[in-house]
């Protein structure tokens, strides 16, 4: 067989195999990031309009959690965001709108404890869904009442599910249910 010939197999060969092989690194990087995002994948190629850039917007959202200092919380700083959440659960009773806002407080407090920046919310979105994508609705979902009951619109049961939502990232936030990238290594 001339090298030309032997030319003309090979080099269609390792074009298919190179493409089979970007195609599988491909799906692989969908999955990884299908799977750690989960309803926050969905979301995000929602917003962007593509999968390409809803990928592309998960991965930088990745690079930036991991430059951050997301660390666990000592257990004295624990039993203390335990005790203050007690409180304002407590409160929930005779003032909710004030229990509702106090729990946005706090939660954001938490998360500033954690080594999230704390400034703009729809950051604060970004960075809590690499390690948090599981409770970021109730997030949404509770920040959502709570500036309707900064303006007095929200009912009551509304503030009461208000608190529910807040309560899950609360908790997961406190027993670091993400797991934190720093402190696993």
């Amino acid at each position: 067989m001339s090298t030309e010939t032997l030319l003309a197999i090979i080099i269609p060969v390792v074009v298919v195999l190179a493409a089979l092989a970007v195609a599988a690194l491909l799906l692989m990087r969908h999955r990884r990031l299908r799977e750690r995002f989960g309803p926050e994948y969905d979301r995000a190629v929602e917003e962007t309009g593509s999968r390409r850039a809803a990928e592309r917007d998960l991965s930088e959202r990745e690079k930036r959690h991991d430059s951050l200092d997301i660390r666990p919380l000592p257990s004295g700083v624990r039993e203390r965001y335990t005790q203050e959440w007690d409180s304002v659960q407590g409160e929930f009773v005779d003032r909710p709108e004030d229990a509702v806002q106090d729990a946005d407080v706090l939660v954001t407090s938490l998360m500033r404890e954690r080594g999230y920046p704390t400034e703009d919310l729809t950051q604060r979105l970004k960075d809590l869904s690499v390690e948090h994508s599981r409770t970021l609705e109730h997030y949404r979902a509770a920040h959502e009442v709570n500036r309707m009951s900064i303006k007095h619109e929200a009912t009551t049961e509304q503030l009461r599910g208000a608190m529910v939502h807040y309560r899950a990232l609360f908790t997961e936030l406190l027993s670091d249910g993400g797991q934190a990238r720093h402190a696993r290594a």
